[in-house]
């Protein structure tokens, strides 16, 4: 036995879990289990590895086998609830953590996971019974679970769970301001939490008046402190993509500034200038054409992130509508130069071209914004 009384096998098995190596944390806690099959703590942990590789029913029997042995074990108890959870019988599950609070009322978990589950629990018990659940009731639900939370705080105001079981209530209870201040809680507990940061990020991101570089830059830096968020990663795309679809806006005014160059379309009775626009006319375009691409495009990817550049170029491998807005961009751009350097006698090819040039993203324009993939 080690010093603390816990056997050295158990204490292997811990680090191999912790590890992510469950088939070896099983292999030793079956060896410990030969030797001493009442041994509670083995079981337990042997539910835990079993958990974890989603053998759900195994999972549950270790902890009834556990609960023989030792009925008022606290680990045995939280194991067996998740086990119940796991294997779609969430309501059985309040039984053993109201014995966990009874046996530990000190204990601030017992508290957080039954806060956790319990405004669920209620809500299937009540549609069981065939009783209407209403709003009223969904919202004493969702109070009486967020006490056990508040509870759970209380007992233990250093820990994140307890946070993040009143924030998912909040959410759920349609509780802005209570969702808001419980990330910010988790956020002073844990800089890098995961889901905390994509919230805050995205609260930040998506404020009215903030520009499309200003959002990827804020997903940058968010996604530097947690690289692995599936929500952040998308909100980066997201971001990129706005900015891609400013660039196609550069390329349609360019088109429209070549129109007007040639008077494709004038006003009644207003003499267009003639065909074809000298030279020095031609080239001018490339003047106003030149600052608005230089200015709007060239500086603003200069003054990017690093991390920005990288998945611009990253966004346009992986999704099909951020290629499609570059490539009507780049459409657009050709119809402009053809419009406004060949040197046109007449005003019938270069209108067909300029409008070649425009439909494709006119037609795309009003349902793309959010097209990501």
């Amino acid at each position: 036995m080690s010093a603390t009384g816990t056997h050295p096998a158990l204490e292997r098995a811990d680090a191999l879990h912790e590890l992510g190596r469950h088939d070896e944390a099983k292999a030793l806690l079956g060896r410990r289990l030969a030797e001493d099959p009442e041994d509670v703590g083995a079981w337990v942990r042997l539910a835990r590895c079993l958990g974890a590789q989603d053998e759900k029913a195994e999972a549950l029997e270790a902890t009834e086998r556990a609960l023989a042995i030792a009925p008022e074990h606290i680990g045995a108890l939280l194991q067996h609830a998740r086990a119940l959870q796991s294997n779609a019988r969430i309501v059985d599950a309040e039984a053993p953590l109201r014995e966990v609070i009874r046996l530990a009322p000190d204990y601030w978990y017992g508290y957080a996971l039954l806060g956790h589950w319990l405004w669920r629990i209620r809500t299937l018990r009540l549609g069981h019974a065939g009783g209407p659940v209403t709003q009223e009731a969904t919202t004493a639900f969702q109070r009486e679970s967020d006490e056990l939370a508040l509870t759970a705080v209380r007992l233990a105001p250093e820990e994140v769970f307890p946070y993040e079981v009143r924030w998912g209530i909040a959410d759920i209870g349609g509780d802005r301001a209570l969702a808001d201040e419980m990330v910010r809680e988790i956020l002073r507990r844990d800089p890098q939490h995961p889901q905390a940061l994509a919230r805050q990020t995205e609260q930040a991101a998506t404020a009215p008046g903030v520009k499309a570089a200003e959002a990827a830059a804020l997903y940058a830096d968010a996604l530097a402190v947690t690289p692995d968020s599936a929500a952040l990663q998308q909100g980066l795309d997201h971001a990129t993509y706005r900015l891609l679809r400013g660039v196609r806006l550069i390329a349609v005014l360019s088109l429209g500034f070549a129109a007007t160059m040639l008077d494709l379309w004038t006003k009644e009775g207003q003499a267009p200038r003639e065909l074809p626009v000298p030279l020095g006319q031609q080239l001018w375009y490339f003047v106003p054409i030149g600052a608005l691409w230089t200015v709007g495009a060239l500086l603003r990817y200069r003054r990017l992130r690093t991390g920005v550049r990288y998945n611009l170029r990253s966004v346009l491998r992986r999704r099909r509508w951020p290629r499609i807005v570059l490539g009507q961009a780049a459409w657009a751009v050709l119809c402009a130069l053809l419009v406004s350097q060949v040197p046109w006698a007449e005003r019938g090819v270069p209108r067909i071209v300029f409008w070649a040039g425009l439909v494709p993203t006119l037609l795309t324009i009003p349902f793309d914004r959010k097209k990501t993939n």
